[in-house]
């Protein structure tokens, strides 16, 4: 049943207003988000909850009775015990806490097939005295596993409204809006809800504490609504929990009151936590009836295969290099498209502006900024695309769960593994989809680490590099040399990432461990619609945020490669075209020495330039890495993006900037290159210093201004900064001097 005349999509905006406010919320994989796409349909806002970087859903509902309605999906979360940031969203989300706004209505998405689990959060819901609307999803997949949920029985036990729905094709919608309906415009005539109260005397005590140190702004005057809170504050605070905005004197009376429990010998959560589920367990037979068990087989039989240990890391390793194929290869037609694309605009406008600084601008500056954003696109769409696919088909939970084994013994959590990956295309996407990662720590430990990866933008640096300095010889005959150092510029970084974060979660993100707690979802056939309206949402953001900020840096890159614009020697270059006029040469000759003082010129030119000045005013600084202050130009120019240090090396070595890793004469002129004592400057020594350099270095102000974005906060860029320029630095010059020292100079 699809939505029908109660719905009203594109309905007029009243964000802000006192529309009523309606949560959608629910347990992760249960069937939320289709339930909100299909109710809101178009009608979407995004934004960020205040002061966290997890994206917030609101969209607009329109009801027969109480009109428009707004309807915020809130982050997936097993209970309101809050210890990650989507749970702390959730909590506040739910109860109304500061500095949310109170919903008016909860509609709370439960699994059908994982009844017991879902009632928790249902019972800890009720207990907040917020109206609820409960819609049991996933009814369909009962059939198939030879279940049945008693939706009346169910709705006498909460004493809550209980609508059967399947949100993936619709079906019960209508009557799910008509209950959220008559809820709104009269919730006084609500069912009372199921309470589980504390069995102890000693719990009861525990809970009165608390609950008269609960603000009042919390509570709003109400008994049951404080003892709720004061349950939420005994299990979720503790010394090493991560919840903010806690009052102290909550902080305080909670954290004496566990104290005291433990002295007795007592636990707190075990006391909360079993009487719930006693609750459940005393209701649960007479609202399911379980069916056949052999129905349910062959998901097992899947699970078997796919969290194999050995089978397991097959098929994931067989998928990721799927994926990291298409990253790599799929997106250059489209990726080539949007350079031509680029390209053609650049030209019209050359043809339509004069020459001159305004030309430059648009052209150097503004267009290239423009392009430099949207070139990221191709590899953003394919990145979410795979990964809506894997979690929408429920293997994305088993991923996290087969690479947890590995990835805990560095201080990293299972879910970082895909990111990391991804990261061997572009850091960018790689950094959004950590969002993945429930917890603070480890999603922030994550996007410290990606940058690491050796990512696209590297290889034409050690293209040119490879080529120009190395010969290709093959050892003992068969294995090329060339080929071996790209593979090992590969291993080089990923073993470096992860040796980092093992650093980093002993040190700057040491944090009691967190195991790996997630339920493996059933598996489900994708729905292509979901995925690609997830693809545009993540991309629409990216353009819309991170690209504003890489479009000034790429601006005023421009403007330092570009001012003051005048050298000494203009008059002179001048002067030899004038001359070169008054020869008879054949016309291709003239062209061709003409281009060659014009590439002599911006050669000259870009020496004098600020990002010239700055290059020769670093030079101190990296010439104990082996490099001059023509690759600190590089160094400069890369900033805006790793590929630029070819086509900057091009104009300053005289080849012009139409260049590429590829291109037979700047590595010709990279070889030829000596100092006056004639030396030469590139040896193979400072070649590899170079690519390790670029190896560890975050030269890419777009990695910058996506990790703003995702920790909105400048410190973590400028530390990630810091941090990686200091260990490429230290890393370079152990490779070079070391080689000095052993005579490879």
């Amino acid at each position: 049943m699809g939505r029908d005349a109660v719905t009203e999509v594109n309905a007029p905006s009243t964000i802000g207003t006192r529309a009523p406010l309606v949560a959608l919320a629910g347990n992760p994989n249960t069937g939320k988000t289709t339930l909100f796409n299909r109710l809101t349909g178009s009608d979407l806002k995004v934004g960020n909850y205040p002061g966290v970087t997890v994206e917030r859903h609101e969209g607009h509902l329109r009801l027969e009775t109480a009109g428009e309605v707004r309807l915020l999906d809130v982050p997936g979360c097993y209970s309101l015990s809050a210890r990650s940031e989507e749970e702390q969203i959730a909590v506040r989300s739910i109860c109304g806490l500061p500095p949310y706004e109170a919903p008016d209505l909860v509609v709370l998405v439960i699994d059908a097939t994982q009844l017991s689990r879902n009632l928790y959060l249902a019972l800890q819901t009720i207990e907040t005295n917020v109206p609820l609307v409960v819609a049991l999803n996933m009814v369909d997949a009962l059939e198939s596993e030879g279940r049945t949920v008693d939706a009346a029985a169910l709705e006498q036990a909460l004493g809550v409204p209980v609508v059967p729905i399947v949100a993936r094709q619709g079906d019960g919608e209508s009557e799910l809006v008509k209950r959220i309906d008559s809820v709104l415009s009269a919730p006084s005539t609500a069912l009372p809800g199921a309470r589980w109260t504390a069995a102890s005397p000693a719990l009861r005590e525990d809970v009165d504490a608390v609950a008269h140190v609960i603000p009042d702004a919390w509570s709003r005057g109400d008994v049951g609504r404080a003892n709720a809170l004061a349950l939420w504050a005994l299990l979720s605070v503790d010394e090493n929990d991560e919840l903010i905005d806690i009052p102290a004197d909550l902080r305080r009376v909670t954290l004496e009151r566990r104290a005291s429990a433990a002295l007795a010998g007592r636990e707190i959560d075990a006391e909360v936590i079993g009487g719930r589920y006693g609750w459940i367990d005393r209701n649960l037979e007479r609202i399911e009836q379980r069916g056949d068990p052999h129905k349910r087989r062959w998901s097992e039989r899947v699970d078997a295969l796919v969290l194999h240990p050995a089978a397991g890391f097959v098929i994931f390793l067989t998928l990721m290099g799927l994926i990291f194929q298409s990253l790599f290869s799929w997106a250059d037609p489209a990726i080539g498209w949007i350079e031509l694309a680029v390209e053609q605009l650049a030209i019209g406008v050359s043809k339509i502006v004069p020459q001159g600084i305004v030309q430059d601008f648009l052209v150097d500056g503004l267009i290239a900024g423009v392009g430099s954003v949207v070139v990221f696109l191709p590899q953003i769409l394919l990145l979410f695309f795979f990964l809506g696919l894997m979690e929408d088909s429920g293997y994305m939970a088993r991923v996290a769960f087969l690479m947890d084994r590995v990835m805990k013994g560095l201080g990293l959590h299972g879910r970082a593994f895909v990111p990391m990956m991804s990261g061997f295309a572009c850091a960018i996407p790689a950094l959004m989809a950590t969002r993945t990662i429930e917890r603070r720590r480890d999603r922030f430990l994550t996007m410290m680490v990606i940058p690491l990866m050796t990512c696209a933008a590297r290889l034409p640096v050690y293209s040119l590099i490879i080529g120009a300095l190395f010969p290709p010889i093959a050892i003992w005959g068969w294995l090329p040399v060339q080929g071996l150092l790209m593979v090992a510029m590969y291993l080089f970084s990923t073993i470096c990432a992860l040796a980092t974060a093992a650093v980093l979660s002993r040190t700057l993100f040491k944090g009691p461990k967190v195991p790996l707690i997630l339920e493996l979802p059933p598996y489900r056939l994708p729905q292509l619609r979901m995925v690609l309206r997830m693809m545009w949402l993540k991309s629409r953001v990216f353009m819309t945020e991170a690209g504003t900020v890489i479009l000034v840096c790429t601006i005023a890159l421009w403007v330092l490669l570009t001012f003051p614009g005048d050298t000494p020697l203009a008059g002179e270059y001048e002067a030899q075209r004038t001359a070169l006029e008054a020869q008879s040469l054949a016309s291709e000759e003239l062209v061709e020495r003409m281009a060659a003082i014009d590439t002599a010129e911006a050669s000259e030119r870009l020496r004098e330039s600020y990002a010239g000045r700055l290059g020769q005013m670093i030079e101190p600084a990296i010439e104990p890495l082996g490099f001059d202050w023509k690759i600190g130009i590089g160094l400069i120019g890369s900033f805006a993006a790793r590929e630029v240090f070819v086509a900057t090396m091009g104009v300053v070595y005289g080849v012009g900037d139409e260049v590429d890793e590829d291109s037979p004469s700047l590595r010709e002129k990279i070889k030829a290159e000596s100092r006056a004592s004639g030396t030469p400057v590139y040896t193979p020594l400072v070649g590899l210093s170079l690519m390790i350099f670029f190896a560890l270095a975050c030269q890419c102000m777009s990695t910058l201004a996506a990790l703003k974005r995702e920790t909105r906060s400048y410190r973590w860029p400028a530390f990630l900064f810091v941090y990686m320029t200091a260990l490429a630095w230290g890393a370079s010059f152990v490779v070079y001097q070391g080689g000095r020292l052993l005579g490879y100079a």
